[in-house]
């Protein structure tokens, strides 16, 4: 085998599974304007075009509803709906997008083996696994909660870890992050940009993600490959992120660029990914495979990018056992993310575990969830009502606007940083020794009491 492309950086297995590549866009091509629906493209991604109308007639909606929302939504193909569009509760998980930034935390010793990693190459292996283990979690087929404006989520007792996001900007929806522990610091400026489709959404993670390692202050960039869901209507919804991933070390030039492969007729290269460490001088120097929703491993390799002699592939990540049958395909970690046992004492009441409509769908109960959902959307319109009134601009209370812009490969980003407020406050409320007891699920959701409104 040649040295690996590095212009194309797609790893050890791209050339034998491209064919299957072009399979996969066949396979959308051939079922587009099924049923009589034009701009549907409906996929089975266990099978072929064959049973393409088959499939169509499974998945979570009744007949009535498929055709009930496609009137609705048809009209926005080739639109970002990321906030434009109302959805059913229906489709939602119990969870809010800010509590899944934070299922990226499930995995977190992975960083903290890559802070003490003394090779600068294994410490990328490490940290790429990292950035891999939450695609397990986002095959997930529900939609999560948009925040409100001024929404907060905390996360403590994992790990050594303080978690702290929150919505930073409504119009564009954004949303910032800041983790933390004894090894690493996690930042992150999340503005996920989407493209409807018909049947499937083309998701684009406009973002820009930062890991410092602190026992040498190396800085790590994330780029994720960009997402698919299909089948949002007709069929069984299912999850694919073809694309690359790379992960650079700012401080000193070293990378990793791995490849997720798409699905193919019948299955063939879903989950797989494979690639490579390089050095500076993009000399491939680690072997990476294996497939997100199960485990990734690692060879040293040549400079033609074969395993080394004497060497053997050892695993670096699994994913870990999860719940059999869940409702929603939550695992353990994002049971713990919604419950009590993971906030800190003295919660914000901006959290998203407080929120009427996802705890009311948590229970099971549709229709009050629906109607929170309402009634929250409707008073973050009149709070923007009342504030533009007056003059008023709402600003982020833990994180700040700065002048820096980010170049992403979908756009690009206005980046927000972590002012350092929250340590303060959380300093302040755990050295506290008089704060009462209280039921911290009785506290009422209300995110706009904490943002700062300022004058124009």
């Amino acid at each position: 085998m040649g040295s690996p492309n590095k212009d194309q950086n797609k790893g050890f297995f791209s050339a034998m599974t491209s064919g299957l590549s072009l399979f996969g866009n066949a396979m959308h091509r051939s079922v587009n304007g099924l049923l009589g629906y034009e701009g549907v493209e409906v996929i089975n991604p266990e099978g072929g075009k064959e049973d393409a109308e088959e499939e169509a007639h499974r998945g979570r909606w009744k007949q009535e509803e498929r055709e009930s929302y496609w009137k609705m939504m048809h009209k926005y193909i080739g639109s970002d709906v990321t906030s434009m569009v109302t959805l059913p509760v229906l489709i939602f998980e119990p969870m809010t997008m800010l509590q899944k930034m934070a299922e990226l935390m499930e995995y977190s010793y992975l960083l903290d083996r890559a802070d003490e990693c003394e090779d600068p190459y294994l410490r990328l292996v490490y940290a790429s696994s990292w950035a891999i283990s939450v695609y397990y979690a986002y095959q997930r087929t529900w939609k999560p909660f948009n925040p409100i404006i001024g929404e907060t989520y905390e996360l403590v007792n994992h790990e050594g870890i303080t978690f702290i996001s929150e919505q930073v900007s409504h119009h564009p929806p954004m949303s910032a992050g800041h983790a933390e522990n004894e090894h690493f610091t996690y930042d992150v400026t999340s503005k996920l940009k989407t493209k409807f489709l018909g049947n499937s959404l083309d998701v684009y993670p406009v973002g820009r993600t930062r890991v410092t390692l602190k026992r040498d202050g190396v800085v790590l960039d994330l780029v994720p490959p960009p997402t698919k869901v299909n089948n949002l209507i007709f069929g069984r919804t299912w999850v694919d992120s073809p694309g690359e991933m790379i992960m650079t070390n700012l401080t000193t030039g070293d990378k990793v660029v791995l490849y997720f492969q798409p699905c193919g007729w019948f299955g063939a290269g879903r989950y797989e990914v494979d690639g490579y460490v390089y050095n500076a001088a993009e000399e491939p120097k680690i072997l990476m495979t294996g497939k997100w929703n199960e485990s990734m491993s690692y060879q040293p390799c040549d400079m033609e990018g074969e395993p080394l002699q004497g060497t053997e592939s050892k695993e670096v990540w699994h994913v870990a056992d999860t719940p059999k049958n869940d409702k929603f395909q939550f695992t353990y970690f994002a049971h713990k993310i919604n419950s009590f046992d993971t906030a800190p004492k003295k919660l914000l009441a901006s959290d998203s575990r407080l929120r009427p409509d996802r705890f009311a769908l948590e229970k099971g109960d549709l229709s009050k969830a629906g109607s929170e959902k309402s009634r929250l959307e409707e008073r973050q319109r009149a709070e923007k009502r009342t504030r533009e009134a007056k003059g008023h601009q709402f600003t982020p209370r833990w994180f700040d606007l700065t002048d820096e812009i980010s170049a992403t490969p979908w756009g690009d980003l206005e980046i927000y940083r972590f002012n350092g407020k929250y340590t303060e406050h959380r300093a302040t409320v755990d050295s506290s020794d008089g704060i009462d007891e209280v039921d911290l699920a009785s506290i009422e959701f209300n995110p706009w009491q904490y943002g700062n409104l300022s004058t124009e």
